[in-house]
């Protein structure tokens, strides 16, 4: 890891760790219809009031909801503690507009909290820098009320110093009554330009509230979207794979792919374009393959549940992860010198000296590792430890072949292994 980026926040279990869970839960798993809808719909407060009276959890049970994610091969969860709409999950001091004082009738996070640590879970917070429930926000081109025909004398009455108050004071609450928070998770900066309103580092006092979190809570993990060049310690790509390791000024970082199962990231009825096991589990391999982790998200029901189709995906990934968990837990980026084949992607784990290929499109008995020869010492399937034999194609095949030196072949079975995505571990010498 010397090549990596040094940060403040300890990264070193993080990207052991590589997996979490996300969870988006709040008012709008009852609209049901995407965690933005009162901004896309320009819902009012007062219309918006319907889901904080109706808000009844009932089917809640936190250690479900742990267990699920430990069985998936999750290593910690990130859960919004407010979104955008600005409810809050736990019993702040500050506001009213909290699980409490809805039909809930109680904190939610601690008992999620408690659920999550006794399943040997790290622990995240999500906290949104946006507010469009709070008073004192002043409405921009963002805001769910950003049409509104009084919205320059509604800002006259409203202070975003105030307002930054109340949000430092929450994150203060968060990282006190808590417990040791492992990832902290600010979501997100918008920075006026020509034409537009929205808001950056001075609006949230982003300097103040990085040294009041350092102070509290000095391991904890920072994303990266409170407009800080330097304030943060893992860069966040959200809604796509990137190439290549994430570099900033030519250095690599430590980086999370943020996804979703589906096009949401809160609860949402209607929502069809889930992804299949087979591209989560190769989403996962990709990412770890470049020297990233994954938080996969999932939105609970307003009842308190993870629906159907979030509890398939997490099983099938539990699945494939209790007989591939060694090809992502400690791995990383392989080697240069390790060119990957086609149609495969590779992991390294630096403390066994081992190499995972993890075969995305299974080929007729042989798989060709150019540059490989001389450097593996014995070769089996993950899922099964049954041997994989490195005896190249028979001489009397040969001939039709051009000779390529330092090719080592690996000979597979005809069948694909029945798993979503076979690994043959290799033990380099």
């Amino acid at each position: 890891m010397t090549d990596i980026t040094s940060t403040p926040g300890n990264t070193d279990w993080f990207v052991k760790d590589r997996f979490g869970l996300f969870i988006h839960w709040g008012l709008y798993s009852l609209p049901a219809r995407h965690e933005w809808v009162k901004q896309y719909e320009q819902i009012t407060d007062s219309a918006y009031e319907t889901y904080f009276r109706h808000f009844d959890p009932d089917l809640y049970e936190p250690e479900l909801w742990a267990k699920a994610a430990a069985n998936a091969g999750m290593k910690y969860f990130v859960v919004t503690t407010k979104h955008h709409e600005g409810f809050c999950l736990w019993d702040t001091k500050l506001t009213d507009y909290k699980a409490p004082n809805t039909p809930a009738s109680r904190d939610l996070l601690q008992p999620m909290v408690d659920a999550f640590r006794a399943e040997n879970l790290k622990v995240g917070i999500y906290h949104s820098l946006i507010d469009w429930h709070h008073p004192e926000f002043v409405i921009d081109d963002l805001h769910s009320q950003r049409n509104h025909p009084d919205r320059a004398t509604l800002n006259e009455k409203r202070s975003q110093e105030r307002y930054a108050e109340y949000l430092h004071g929450q994150v203060r609450e968060l990282l006190t009554d808590f417990g040791k928070i492992d990832i902290l998770w600010f979501d997100y900066s918008y920075p006026s330009k020509v034409g537009w309103i929205g808001k950056g580092r001075a609006d949230w006092q982003s300097e103040k509230l990085y040294d009041m979190v350092r102070k509290l809570q000095p391991d904890v993990i920072l994303d990266d979207r409170l407009d800080l060049p330097e304030g943060w310690d893992v860069k966040t790509p959200e809604q796509f794979q990137p190439r290549d390791w994430i570099e900033v000024g030519g250095q690599k970082v430590v980086w999370e792919a943020c996804q979703t199962f589906s096009g949401s990231w809160g609860y949402h009825r209607d929502e069809a374009s889930w992804k299949s096991l087979d591209q989560l589990v190769q989403m996962l391999i990709d990412t770890v393959s470049k020297g990233g982790n994954l938080l996969l998200n999932v939105g609970p029901t307003g009842r308190g549940e993870f629906d159907s189709r979030a509890l398939d995906r997490l099983n099938g990934l539990g699945d494939w992860m209790k007989r591939h968990s060694r090809s992502i837990y400690g791995c990383t980026q392989a080697p240069p010198e390790y060119k990957t084949p086609q149609d495969c992607r590779l992991t390294y784990n630096p403390d066994t000296n081992r190499l995972y290929l993890h075969v995305l499109a299974w080929p007729f008995v042989h798989l060709h590792l150019d540059g490989f020869a001389g450097k593996v010492e014995y070769a089996q399937l993950l899922n099964d430890a049954s041997e994989v034999k490195m005896e190249g194609i028979a001489d009397w095949q040969a001939g039709h072949e051009i000779k390529r030196e330092n090719t080592l072949t690996l000979t597979l079975p005809v069948h694909k292994p029945n798993v979503t995505v076979p690994v043959v571990e290799l033990f380099l010498k």
